[in-house]
């Protein structure tokens, strides 16, 4: 027999979520499919190895196939999942929940994953959150006395769970002494208590999934929803899934990644900040070719970018699924003038992608919902999407995706500054339980200090010279980390984060995940 371990503290009504019935699947998850989540972990290390020796990402000559069918098509959009022409994202904590639901956007994105600290408390209490919020029996009072309730049902945002990715372990769950996958225990969690409650609600069990890198992974995840489903006894297609491209290698496969899930699959959506992260990783020692500047800088518009955004449309559009945009992660200030030149930026934005074809598009705050709304009500209308959008005319190849060198914009030290000053202050928060915070007025996620890192690993080890004169080394960002951290007021002690953002940007051997030695570190 199988023995289940739990290993973290209690948690108050963690009996609810850790049922036996849900360890049950945990263990089932585990035995029949973490193997198989192993080895594509590794084949993901043998890929990165041959791209650095010299080869390049391509369309897959054994699935052209697949791709040259035009026949078939993923399942017809389920319900609270047809009009998504605005989704907000966030972390399951309680008054985010309440505020998520509440916004008046048509999909909540209720994060487990970047936006959100896998400490033990969190991950139970995410699922907690999620089950009250279900249930309608949610509240929360802040310190001053507010309190935050639900609104009436047809109201509310349709909920999509983002479990971790299959990178992440969950160190406090063990089978049979063996670490369990943060993906599956997320998922299983979450269809155990909520599914039936859900399907009951004329809803069901819908999901974002991050980090995929091949169409591989996405069978790995289709076989786990039809074990989950034939587990809980629920009709097979019940459970959807959009998933995020924002990978490198995924940009590659997005059609045989619809086809491992159809029966599943909602939608691609556009993650911009861990596209751009994946594209660093890959390509990291491959010469100034591949070094993108200021990643402030580098805009949905350019070439590479371009690329990746039309052949998501025309890949979703061309097999019936939805196309869902980038995020806008401006959040509202104090300060008119911000708001004005972000407002319009974001608006911009918003309208880019409703007039190139796109269904939806994510916002990180309330505030931010209604603007999204009306740059896609524009183009919609009173249509939900807009799939007739085929974009039929658009031809991507491979060069297109990995044209990084046309991308414009330099080096600069006001960008390496701001990503050392982000990525720490990040870091600071996340270590200590956050996982989405607010810096600078931009809402920011763990994408942000992997982005932030390994372009600082990126510049120092192709001699990538700033607009100063300097040339990015480890001493100089060591330099500018002790300024840009005395810079931040306040009595927050930010030298553990300090000290691990700077390891893991000038070590010699990259780190693929900053987040794995986070998690290592936190109890």
């Amino acid at each position: 027999m199988p023995v289940i371990t739990i290993t973290g503290n209690q948690v108050a009504r963690s009996e609810e979520i850790l049922t036996p019935r849900a360890l049950e699947l945990i263990e089932l998850l585990h035995h029949q499919l973490n193997p198989r989540r192993l080895e594509l972990l590794a084949a993901r290390t043998l890929r990165m190895a041959q791209i650095e020796a010299g080869d390049d990402f391509d369309f897959l000559a054994a699935t052209q196939s697949i791709r040259e069918d035009k026949s078939w098509k993923v399942a017809p959009a389920a319900s609270g999942l047809n009009d998504r022409r605005v989704e907000i994202t966030g972390p399951t904590e309680r008054k985010m929940t309440i505020n998520a639901l509440n916004s008046g956007a048509k999909v909540w994105l209720a994060d487990l994953e970047d936006s959100n600290t896998p400490m033990w408390e969190n991950v139970i209490n995410g699922q907690i959150n999620l089950l009250d919020a279900i249930n309608r029996t949610i509240d929360f009072t802040n310190e001053s006395g507010k309190k935050y309730v639900l609104r009436p049902d047809n109201e509310l945002a349709t909920i999509v769970v983002r479990p971790r990715g299959f990178h992440l372990p969950e160190k406090h769950i063990l089978v049979d002494g063996e670490l369990t996958s943060g993906s599956f225990v997320d998922f299983a969690l979450y269809m155990v208590n909520c599914a039936k409650l859900q399907i009951a609600r004329g809803l069901g069990p819908y999901f974002y999934l991050a980090k995929l890198e091949s169409h591989l992974e996405a069978r790995l995840w289709n076989d786990a929803f039809n074990l989950a489903q034939d587990f809980l006894e629920i009709p097979r297609g019940t459970v959807r899934a959009t998933i995020l491209i924002e990978t490198f290698p995924a940009a590659f496969e997005m059609e045989e990644i619809l086809f491992e899930l159809k029966e599943h699959a909602a939608g691609l959506n556009a993650g911009r900040w861990d596209y751009l992260f994946s594209v660093i990783k890959n390509y990291k020692m491959r010469g100034t070719d591949f070094v993108l500047p200021d990643r402030n800088n580098v805009a949905m518009t350019a070439p590479f970018m371009r690329a990746y955004t039309e052949l998501l449309v025309k890949t979703c559009h061309s097999r019936g699924a939805h196309a869902i945009g980038g995020m806008a992660a401006f959040i509202p200030s104090a300060d008119p003038a911000i708001n004005a030149t972000a407002f319009e930026k974001v608006a911009a934005d918003k309208t880019r992608e409703a007039t190139d074809g796109f269904d939806g598009s994510w916002v990180a705050h309330p505030g931010m919902v209604d603007l999204c709304r009306e740059q896609f009500t524009k183009v919609l209308g009173d249509r939900p999407h807009q799939k007739e959008v085929t974009k039929s005319q658009v031809t991507i190849k491979a060069e297109d995706l990995l044209n990084i060198k046309a991308t414009p914009g330099s080096v600069t030290e006001a960008g390496l500054r701001n990503n050392i000053s982000v990525a720490i202050q990040y870091l600071e928060r996340w270590l200590a339980g956050s996982g989405a915070v607010a810096i600078f007025n931009l809402m920011e996620d763990a994408a942000t200090a992997e982005i932030s890192r390994s372009q600082i690993w990126q510049w120092i080890h192709n001699g990538i010279q700033l607009d100063n004169g300097k040339t990015v080394s480890a001493e100089l960002v060591k330099e500018y980390a002790n300024e840009e951290t005395a810079k931040l007021t306040g009595s927050v002690d930010y030298s553990a984060a300090k000290a691990m953002f700077v390891q893991t940007s000038v070590d010699d051997e990259y780190l693929d995940f900053l987040t794995i030695p986070a998690y290592e570190a936190m109890a």
